[in-house]
């Protein structure tokens, strides 16, 4: 998937923190390719607990701010498959969107 390890003191609000026996051992950062949209809403999907598309109107904007932070839609289709699993149009994403650089 390409992802970087880090010490865990350096890892950002998005790295994932592995931990062992109770003490923080390593981060992992996703990378912000497009090739790896899939798993990193995958990724969110297992973190919420519960399919994207069922995430309340204030959810969905966070994971549109977390991937805006990726580079999601930097890439081909971006916009269009993170609608997609997010069950809203694209239009709603472009107003998420909107409303992040508004704010």
């Amino acid at each position: 998937m390409g992802a970087e390890m880090l010490p865990p003191d350096r890892a950002g609000p998005d790295d994932v923190v592995l931990s062992w026996q109770g003490a923080d051992v390593v981060a992992v950062r996703l990378p912000q390719l497009a090739d790896s949209l899939d798993h990193i809403l995958a990724a969110l999907e297992r973190k919420r607990g519960k399919p994207l598309a069922e995430l309340d109107r204030k959810a969905k904007q966070e994971v549109v701010r977390i991937l805006e932070a990726r580079g999601a839609f930097s890439v081909r289709h971006g916009v269009e498959t993170v609608a997609s699993a997010l069950g809203v149009s694209r239009f709603t994403v472009y107003n998420y969107l909107n409303r992040e650089k508004g704010a």
